[in-house]
């Protein structure tokens, strides 16, 4: 007796049993500003990953697996332990972050990220990117909403109270995106190396005599 159509009803069912997420439909890393902004953090010195790791947050990230790994990443790397592809990777793995279907998306978001093509050199430029399209730009989307919310539901003497805060924090957007922009800048890291200026001062020991 064949069981060739009981076996692919099964895998039907299973297939139907497991729901597709976002994070399971990824696009193509190379023309992804958040893949290639990972990319070239696993890929960049300690000292960079830093910076970018004290101006973004996860929540910049609009792919929700995107912002995990840049915890993990973050992590690592104020932990003081490697931050390549193959260390946070160990590092999903020992944590037990690799099974399941959450598991599945972040080991697929590491190697889709891994193979994205960016060089260390512009990590600065896609940190400013990912800050900007997602961080700023989608709060003035939200802002909005929140505005078209609030003439709905709050009452009158509330709307301008609520206004003024939505001011309040987008301005904090503004300000945190400028310097954002400032502290990544190739140029002023260049300028701002701690090798790039030396005391030339001369020094007299002390005892010296002169006659």
């Amino acid at each position: 007796m064949s069981t060739e159509g009981t076996d692919d009803e099964a895998a039907a069912h299973v297939d139907a049993e497991e729901p597709i997420e976002v994070g399971d439909l990824l696009d193509d890393p190379r023309t992804d500003v958040e893949a290639l902004c990972l990319c070239a953090l696993l890929w960049s010195p300690t000292d960079t990953a830093s910076d970018v790791n004290d101006l973004l947050r996860s929540t910049d990230f609009d792919r929700g697996v995107y912002g995990e790994l840049f915890e993990v990443i973050t992590a690592q790397v104020r932990s003081g332990a490697p931050h390549d592809p193959a260390s946070i990777a160990a590092t999903l793995a020992q944590s037990g972050r690799t099974g399941g279907h959450r598991g599945a998306q972040l080991t697929r978001a590491l190697s889709s990220v891994t193979i994205a093509g960016a060089v260390p050199e512009t990590v600065g430029h896609y940190a400013a990117a990912v800050l900007s399209a997602a961080g700023y730009r989608r709060g003035f989307h939200l802002a909005a909403m929140a505005l078209a919310e609030a003439a709905e539901q709050l009452s009158q003497d509330q709307l301008f109270d609520h206004l003024l805060s939505i001011g309040r924090a987008q301005r904090a957007a503004t300000e945190r995106l400028r310097r954002g922009t400032t502290l990544l800048s190739p140029t002023r890291r260049a300028n701002g190396s701690p090798h790039s200026s030396r005391n030339t001062e001369p020094t007299t020991s002390e005892g010296t005599t002169t006659s």
